[in-house]
């Protein structure tokens, strides 16, 4: 098990040589990387199988399994995600906002790598594969830190990617993923100034914390996904109803799912009976206020705790509210800053709500689930970002760089 120090030293120095590779060097072995995947699907879904044993016989609940799980279908567009990556322009190298001053500086803004990225993430393992194609594409190197239960998965990808670094001018070690799953060892990537430029948490509750409690190095949050949907008194009830079941049943392990619903209360009597008729047939919980449960005897009554709980699960709370400014008030201060829509055929109340929900993406009559990089036409993400720096929402190619100033003279210097 390779030691934490040497892998942080060989990282750096293998991230100096991405800036000089040329993009049609990365893109051919973004593709090839893809062809790799599909070519050992086989070897990969026997590492994965390894882990789901393990996570079977831990007993982790299905949408923890689903989120681990991985099948042709899976790995296939995990390997198209890397074709679409090399598809996207570059970033590095851009100018922009240009200007010359009154004593003839020119001065413009370059897009460059951030340098080496570390990225702590829990058992999905399909991160491993984007967060190198676009770390790759935008010139950084790689430090990947999974989680345990993804453990064989992880480190199959890895391989696979190193095999065909192996064959190019690039060195294998602008990628490199960490063994040493100890707390120690993760406390000591979070605290590596000078070899860190970035970390990215993808996890749940208690990574955000140990982040936040612990890190040196500058970090973007891509925290969990407690993600609403306000039914206001103008909205059209089917539609309503089709938004809810895509936002929480399509696929619930995931943190753009829906976990809650708010409800106008001037409609609540004739249209929760009916979304809660569809939630059953979707073998959905219910967990409401007091006045959903007046309506529906059959709900679970809610706790102060489900208003912010990320359920992951079939389980889904409901609350009544007088107006949309209580909507606004409820959803913001129980959101974990992720995605939240409001359904309504009112303009000036899907304004307001979209306006005053501070959350990184706000929709109006549109599922929850469609915050992900690659609807977005990002290629891929590297998570959801509910932080305000220096990025917010999906992270995507522009978003794993930095700038710098670039300035031309002709002689020129300070007189005052």
């Amino acid at each position: 098990m390779e030691e934490l120090g040497n892998i942080l030293k060989k990282t750096k120095s293998a991230s100096k040589f991405l800036i000089d590779a040329s993009p049609n060097v990365k893109n051919n072995i973004l593709k090839k990387i893809s062809i790799a995947l599909i070519n050992e699907k086989n070897e990969v879904l026997n590492s994965n199988e390894k882990d789901l044993i393990l996570a079977r016989e831990k007993n982790m609940k299905k949408s923890f399994v689903d989120r681990l799980m991985l099948n042709y279908e899976r790995i296939e567009k995990i390997a198209a995600s890397l074709q679409k990556i090399a598809l996207l322009e570059s970033p590095i190298g851009k100018i922009f906002c240009g200007r010359t001053l009154e004593n003839k500086l020119e001065i413009y803004k370059k897009r460059v790598p951030l340098g080496v990225i570390a990225i702590i993430y829990e058992s999905r393992p399909n991160v491993t594969i984007d967060s190198f194609g676009l770390c790759f594409k935008a010139c950084n190197a790689l430090i990947l830190k999974g989680g345990v239960d993804a453990f064989n998965t992880n480190q199959k990808f890895c391989q696979i990617i190193k095999s065909v670094l192996k064959n190019s001018d690039i060195p294998m070690d602008v990628v490199n993923i960490i063994e040493d799953n100890s707390k120690e060892n993760v406390l000591k990537l979070m605290r590596s100034v000078g070899y860190i430029d970035l970390l990215i948490a993808r996890g749940g509750k208690n990574l955000i914390k140990s982040i936040r409690e612990n890190a040196k190095v500058p970090y973007i949050e891509t925290a969990t996904g407690n993600c609403h949907v306000y039914v206001d008194k103008f909205a059209d009830f089917d539609m309503a109803i089709k938004i809810i079941i895509n936002a929480k049943t399509q696929r619930v392990s995931v943190c753009n799912s829906c976990e809650s619903v708010v409800i106008h209360t001037d409609i609540a009597e004739v249209f929760l009976p009916k979304l809660l008729c569809v939630l059953r047939e979707k073998n959905v919980e219910v967990r409401g206020d007091e006045y959903a449960k007046t309506i529906c005897e059959d709900i679970v009554l809610a706790t102060a705790l489900d208003w912010e709980e990320e359920y992951l699960d079939l389980i889904i709370s409901v609350r009544i509210v007088k107006n949309l400014n209580e909507a606004i008030l409820h959803v913001n201060k129980y959101s974990s800053s992720h995605s939240e829509t409001i359904v309504t055929n009112n303009y000036q109340n899907a304004r307001e709500f979209q306006n005053k929900i501070d959350s990184a993406v706000v929709y109006v009559n549109a599922s929850t689930r469609f915050t992900d990089g690659e609807e977005f036409g990002l290629g891929s993400e590297l998570g959801i970002s509910t932080q305000k720096l220096h990025v917010r929402g999906p992270i995507g190619l522009d978003d794993l760089t930095t700038i710098k100033y670039i300035v031309n003279g002709n002689g020129q210097v300070r007189e005052s």
